[in-house]
C-alpha cells in the first residue's frame, strides 16, 4: 500500500496518483474508501490526471446488478522516458514507457574519453532517431536518465573528477542536453544506476540490497529502506578505495596505497597473472582462462573475491542488506569470484546479519545499466511533486 500524506486541503492530484503506480485499476469508490475523501473531491483530483492522459479508463468490472463502476488505471504509454548507459567503451540509448518496458534501443562502441560534446551529440541524435521511429513527438519525452562511468554530483548532474573521463570534470550535462530536449535530465554514476536496474528487474520486494560492480573499477550501489543512498556528495558506495589487508604498498590511481581496486579489479588481476607468465591481455582472456580451469587464473580471481569480501563484511555490519548482488565483467568468472566473497563475508559477519543473507551473481547482467537509467527517469516523472507540477501547468495554461 502506498503511504499517503494528508494535508488540511486533502490529497493533491499527484499524491492520489501514487495509488495507481501499482498498475492495478481503481474505481472512484475504492479511492474514496482508501483515502477517506468524498467522491466529489476524488473526481476533482482525478479530472486533471485524466486530461493529462496519465490516467485512463480500464475494462469495466463485472457486476451482479446495476451499472458497473468505471475503473481507472495508469496509462503506461501516455509519455515516454529515455535511458542512456555510457560505459568506458560502449553506449546504449533507449526509450521506455512508464512500466519500464523498453520500446526501442540502440547500442554502439563509443569511447567515453572522446569527451562530453562528442558523446552527448551522439546520444541526442540517437534519441531523436528513436523517437521518430516510434512516431513519438519530442515534447512527449519527459525525462532522460543517464549513467556515467565515474563519480557524479547527482544534484547538479555534473561529473566530479572522473578518472577515465577526459574533459568531463564539472561539465554541465543537463544544460547541454536541454539545448536539444525540454526534458528533465538526471545523471548518476553507472553503479548506482545498475543497482536501480537490478532491484527493479530482479528484487522488487527487497528493500535492503547492495549491488557491487567488479570490472575495470570496483564500486557499489546501496539500496536501503527501498531508496538508493547517494550520501551527502553522491559518493556513497565508493568501496573501491577502501584499504584492504592484502593491499600493502600497492599504489592506486587515486593516489593512495592498498586500495581494494588496486588489488582486486580486472586490470590488477591481469597485471599479476602477466607477471606470473600467463598470456592474458584483457578481461575476456581472464574469464576464458577461468573457464578453461587455469589454476593460476582461478586462484587470482578467488583471491580478488576474498579481498572484496573483506570490505563487504564491513558493509554487512553497517547496512545489514538482505541481498548482495555481484555484477560487472568479473562476475562472469562464475562461482570463482563469488565463492571468495562468500568465504570471507560469511566468516566475518555476525550470524544474525548473515544467516539469511544472499550473495548472488547479477541476473540482468549488462542490461542493468539501461534498465536502471530508465527507472531513474520514471521515478522522477511519476513522483507526486512532478505530477502536481504538470497539473498546475495544465490548469494555468
Amino acid at each position: 500500500m502506498v503511504e499517503i500524506n494528508r494535508s488540511s486541503f486533502g490529497l493533491s492530484s499527484g499524491q492520489l496518483f501514487q495509488l495507481f503506480r501499482d498498475g492495478q485499476p481503481h474505481t472512484k469508490a475504492e479511492l474514496a474508501e482508501l483515502t477517506g475523501l468524498a467522491r466529489s473531491t476524488i473526481s476533482l483530483r482525478l479530472d486533471p490526471l485524466i486530461e493529462l492522459g496519465v490516467i485512463s479508463p480500464a475494462a469495466e468490472n463485472s457486476s451482479t446488478g446495476g451499472r458497473p463502476s468505471t475503473q481507472l488505471v495508469l496509462n503506461e504509454r501516455a509519455f515516454v522516458v529515455a535511458g542512456v548507459d555510457f560505459g568506458a567503451s560502449h553506449a546504449v540509448a533507449s526509450l521506455a514507457d512508464f512500466s519500464g518496458k523498453i520500446l526501442a534501443s540502440i547500442e554502439t562502441k563509443r569511447q567515453i574519453s572522446d569527451g562530453p560534446e562528442v558523446c552527448l551529440r551522439w546520444m541526442i541524435a540517437e534519441l531523436k532517431h528513436l523517437l521518430a521511429g516510434q512516431g513519438i513527438a519530442e515534447e512527449n519525452l519527459l525525462a532522460i536518465g543517464i549513467g556515467l562511468p565515474g563519480p557524479v554530483e547527482h544534484s547538479t548532474g555534473k561529473p566530479a573528477s572522473p578518472p577515465i573521463m577526459m574533459g568531463w570534470d564539472a561539465f554541465d550535462v543537463p544544460a547541454r542536453v536541454n539545448q536539444d530536449f525540454n526534458a528533465k535530465v538526471l545523471v548518476d554514476n553507472d553503479v548506482n544506476v545498475m543497482a536501480l536496474g537490478e532491484r527493479y528487474a530482479s528484487y522488487p520486494d527487497v528493500d535492503h540490497l547492495i549491488f557491487l560492480k567488479a570490472a575495470t573499477g570496483i564500486g557499489s550501489g546501496i539500496i536501503s529502506g527501498g531508496q538508493l543512498q547517494r550520501g551527502a556528495q553522491g559518493t556513497a558506495g565508493d568501496i573501491g578505495h577502501v584499504r584492504v589487508s592484502s593491499g600493502g604498498d600497492v599504489s592506486c590511481h587515486c593516489g593512495n596505497f592498498g586500495c581494494l581496486e588496486a588489488v582486486a579489479s580486472a586490470p590488477a588481476i591481469i597485471k599479476k597473472l602477466v607477471a606470473d607468465g600467463l598470456p592474458i591481455r584483457n578481461s575476456s582472456d581472464l574469464i576464458d582462462a577461468t573457464k578453461r580451469a587455469k589454476v593460476e587464473a582461478i586462484q587470482a580471481v578467488r583471491q580478488a573475491g576474498r579481498d572484496i569480501g573483506e570490505v563487504l563484511s564491513t558493509c554487512v555490519s553497517l547496512i545489514n542488506p538482505a541481498v548482495i548482488v555481484i555484477g560487472g565483467s568479473l562476475a562472469s568468472a562464475g562461482e570463482h569470484l563469488i565463492a571468495g566473497v562468500r568465504e570471507v563475508v560469511y566468516a566475518r559477519s555476525m550470524p544474525l546479519a548473515s544467516e539469511n543473507l544472499l550473495i548472488v551473481q547479477s541476473k540482468v547482467g549488462k542490461e542493468g545499466g539501461i534498465i536502471g537509467a530508465n527507472v531513474m527517469a520514471i521515478d522522477y516523472v511519476l513522483d507526486a511533486e512532478t505530477i502536481d507540477s504538470m497539473v498546475n501547468a495544465l490548469i494555468t495554461k
